[in-house]
């Protein structure tokens, strides 16, 4: 390969530096909105990337109440349950759709892969949620969704492109496909499992509609559903009864968004050297 000259550097990394700053100003923006006054917003035209008032009423006003808070606990249980039931269906189908011989496991295969490309839609999906009695319940927001056809495609591919002889020391040794999968296969897919781990993560973090389609009462609302209500529709965070809404109201909704992506902010730079690994062993054979 050639050499990179003066110039493709130096427009390369001017471009890297044009994409960063335009992630960066409207993130810092957010940011510095939710620590600024009432002053600060009116003289900056409501986006203030360095308050000079900083305070934390607005995330005082937007805990008081408790419906932040409660959202935000319902949005940590259904990402962490989602996930963790999310990675073992799929690791478990990813691995039996892996080996030779299975019965039936390109039908099933085939059967996953249409899911990808056709839909039964709303309706249907929201009749079979009511009939299976999981209507305004937690469960609706985790197992209609469960398992996503493209993670187990790219699980799939990573356990085929392991050696056929580690599959083969493993019988040798008397070890069935259930021993092979825990003891060979599993530590040796760390990269993928986080990869499909965030992809599951961040999908269960965002998600709004499922609770907008099959969630009654408010109560158990996650924290998309609350951004959704109170930033994009103006309704308020019920924060004026307790006497605390001392707050400039877009420093609040600022708040809230904040509290919304820190989380996945925090997860991702431990996940992110498995991230470009796992994606392109998995989806790369031989």
């Amino acid at each position: 390969m050639e050499r990179p000259t003066r110039l493709g550097l130096f427009l390369k990394g001017l471009a890297l530096v044009l994409v960063v700053a335009l992630v960066a100003y409207p993130l810092l923006g957010v940011i510095g909105t939710s620590f600024a006054s009432q002053s600060d917003i009116v003289r900056s035209n409501g986006l203030v990337l360095w308050p000079d008032h900083p305070s934390l009423d607005a995330y005082r006003t937007a805990f008081t109440g408790g419906r932040v808070t409660r959202a935000l606990l319902v949005s940590i249980g259904v990402t962490l349950t989602g996930t963790v039931c999310s990675l073992l269906a799929t690791i478990g189908m990813a691995y039996g759709l892996s080996r030779r011989g299975i019965v039936g496991g390109r039908f099933i295969l085939m059967t996953a892969l249409f899911t990808m490309l056709f839909n039964a839609g709303v309706i249907p999906n929201f009749l079979l949620v009511k009939e299976l009695g999981l209507y305004n319940t937690f469960a609706a927001l985790v197992l209609p969704t469960m398992v996503s056809a493209f993670n187990l495609v790219v699980m799939r591919a990573f356990f085929m492109n392991l050696p056929e002889e580690l599959y083969d020391a493993a019988k040798v040794d008397g070890a069935g496909d259930f021993r092979t999968l825990i003891r060979v296969v599993l530590p040796l897919s760390k990269a993928v499992i986080a990869v499909v781990g965030l992809f599951y993560a961040v999908a269960y973090w965002n998600a709004y509609f499922n609770a907008l389609l099959y969630l009654g009462d408010n109560d158990k609302w996650p924290l998309p559903m609350v951004l959704r209500t109170f930033i994009l529709q103006g309704q308020n965070l019920d924060t004026a009864a307790a006497g605390e809404a001392i707050a400039p109201q877009q420093a609040v909704q600022m708040a809230v968004l904040v509290i919304a992506v820190v989380p996945i902010l925090l997860v991702y730079p431990f996940l992110q050297r498995f991230f470009t690994k796992g994606v392109l062993t998995g989806a790369v054979k031989g």
